[in-house]
């Protein structure tokens, strides 16, 4: 009898853990009544809260683009063909304008570049010219040390030979 009352226990012990297993699962991964819900209240917020906005919007629009196509479209062609001409004739005048200013820019540079190169040049022959003044010093000096070397060398000489001016 006990084990009898013990299998009873469990059995009922097993369908409470079934039951509370299953409705664990339920709220955890079935999402219909809430989808359900949710889409219950998208439905009810389009339809009645904006009823036929859209519709009228849309009219409005339609009525607007025919508008546009039957008055402004035409006007804006007749416009273009007035003012389109004497538009192009600033912008080329505009154009020429910009070519011209460019042409001056272009022949500024070129004088610019020229007088660098002749500050360049001129630099350069400055160092020539100092370059040559050191060396023609430097044979000047040389020139002189021999001049000297050979006059004491005569001198000693003149006195070596006992002659005496």
């Amino acid at each position: 009898m006990a084990s009898v009352i013990k299998d009873v226990y469990n059995d009922i012990i097993r369908d409470h853990v079934f039951v509370d297993t299953g409705e664990i699962w339920s709220r955890l991964f079935e999402h219909r009544p809430f989808i359900q819900g949710e889409i219950t209240f998208f439905l009810r917020e389009f339809q009645e809260k904006r009823d036929d906005g859209e519709v009228e919007r849309l009219f409005k629009i339609l009525e607007y683009s025919t508008e546009l196509d039957q008055n402004q479209l035409p006007r804006a062609e007749q416009l273009g063909d007035c003012h389109l001409p004497s538009l192009k004739a600033n912008i080329d005048v505009a154009l020429s304008m910009c070519e011209r200013v460019l042409q001056r820019q272009e022949e500024f540079d070129s004088d610019f570049a020229l007088q660098q190169n002749r500050e360049i040049r001129k630099v350069e022959w400055e160092k020539f010219i100092n370059d040559m003044s050191d060396k023609c010093q430097k044979v000047d000096k040389a020139f002189q040390d021999k001049e000297n070397e050979i006059k004491e060398y005569y001198i000693d000489l003149e006195k070596k030979l006992h002659i005496t001016p």
